[in-house]
């Protein structure tokens, strides 16, 4: 298939196109070029993920189940574990996660996988484009090669690109359609092709001269991030120190209608992008002779702020003359955002461990999530009561969910610890209420 013949495809919906890895990147990708028209299949390893799929049950906060069954009994998506039905792929996108190793490198192990099941099945016209989130180089250094080595021609007669993600799960205001796409190709014409699909789906889509471009853009987005949120963390242990509200203060600052953009601090930092990607980077600038000093900082000051939170729990409880051992504490949220089921790196995980260690008997309500497993135990979320809240020492706001009464909640608890400015403004005793 030529270059012209793939544009018309693209153009009139019939390319057919394939997205690798189902999880809260690849599902929504994939359900937007369905509900546009062209017919897709999203292929995944996990097989209960697969099967629930295809019986249209969504676990992504962005695609509603009922969506999804409408375009899977339309014939629009097909949920598969079966690889070969790349053969007829046209366009092949990866979005499989990139985790870190324990040592904090990168663990690309999942795009090369992904890319060699694509090269091997490799044909003349296609477009592939990868979106996961990776260090500067792996689109023409890594993948690239995997496509020369059997033929292919970047520009001719195969067309490869980066298209960094911008999934914000659960987030309401920004979706699929509405976020602008960064796109950069291994040459001209694949940047065209990879920026005229995206054109189909996405409002706004920029063009830059090369995939490393887009890949560091990326990283830099979440950097940038991760920077600011250890700024914030650690001005709120400055404002402690001073007596004074964080929250008073930011929002002052942010009054200034130029040179300002507000970050509030946490319990620490979750979720795949803040908590991981700043450190592909980094690995990538080692191996270049620099040491990225900021990503390291912020690193040490965002990973301090779980040990922060039970320091700030320990103190509040003596305060009203209880100590943390045999204490009840009912942790109110345990994803790494709201609104969301992700417990990926999420710093409620940490701190519950912390406060069981110390002897603290520590339950948790999560509307999103229905268990967690905390040092080898298994611990299931309780529904959320005024006795459950009334008869805890101290209720610990991890994550501020919006199904939560917090109104009820400041009202009838002994005390709250809030790590969210969930309860901001809220009239309570004196005493009641610490607020990071």
């Amino acid at each position: 298939m030529s270059e012209a013949q793939l544009i018309d495809r693209i153009g009139n919906r019939s390319a057919r196109i394939s997205v690798i890895g189902q999880g809260y990147v690849g599902l929504p990708l994939a359900l937007e070029f369905a509900w546009a028209g062209f017919t897709v299949s999203g292929l995944d390893t996990d097989l209960d993920r697969v099967a629930a799929l295809s019986a249209g049950h969504s676990y992504s906060p962005d695609v509603s189940s009922e969506d999804l069954a409408r375009v899977v009994g339309e014939g629009r998506y097909e949920a598969t574990a079966d690889f070969s039905g790349l053969d007829a792929s046209d366009i092949v996108i990866i979005c499989v996660p990139t985790p870190l190793r324990k040592s904090k490198d990168p663990d690309i192990s999942f795009v090369v996988v992904a890319a060699q099941e694509v090269a091997s099945r490799f044909r003349p016209g296609q477009l592939v484009i990868l979106e996961s989130t990776t260090y500067p180089g792996t689109t023409e250094e890594l993948l690239l090669p995997l496509f020369e080595a059997r033929g292919a021609r970047a520009g001719e007669n195969f067309f490869l690109a980066f298209s960094p993600e911008r999934i914000d799960p659960g987030n309401v205001a920004f979706k699929v359609r509405t976020i602008p796409k960064v796109v950069g190709g291994v040459t001209p014409a694949c940047t065209r092709l990879a920026a005229l699909l995206y054109r189909q789906i996405v409002e706004r889509v920029s063009e830059v001269s090369s995939p490393k471009i887009a890949e560091l853009a990326k990283l830099y987005e979440n950097v940038f991030r991760n920077v600011n949120i250890a700024l914030a963390n650690e001005f709120a242990l400055m404002c402690r120190r001073l007596d004074i509200s964080t929250r008073e203060v930011i929002d002052a600052a942010a009054t200034k209608p130029f040179g300002f953009l507000p970050f509030y601090p946490g319990p620490g930092i979750g979720g795949h992008c803040i908590a991981v990607d700043p450190f592909y980077l980094s690995w990538k600038m080692r191996l270049n002779g620099y040491e990225a000093r900021f990503i390291h900082l912020a690193d040490e000051i965002n990973a301090s702020m779980p040990t922060y939170v039970v320091e700030l729990v320990t103190e509040a409880l003596n305060r009203r003359r209880h100590c943390v051992n045999a204490s009840k504490i009912l942790a109110l949220g345990v994803a790494y955002k709201r609104g969301v089921a992700d417990i990926r790196e999420s710093p409620a995980l940490e701190i519950i461990a912390r406060l069981r260690d110390k002897g603290a008997d520590v339950a948790y309500a999560d509307p999103h999530v229905p268990s967690i497993v905390v040092d080898g135990t298994v611990l299931k979320a309780v529904e959320l009561t005024d006795e459950d809240v009334q008869a805890a020492d101290c209720v610990l706001i991890l994550t501020d969910h919006p199904e939560f009464d917090y109104r009820r909640i400041v009202e009838i608890a002994p005390l709250v610890v809030d790590t969210r400015n969930a309860t901001h403004g809220m009239a309570a005793p004196a005493g009641r209420v610490v607020a990071l």
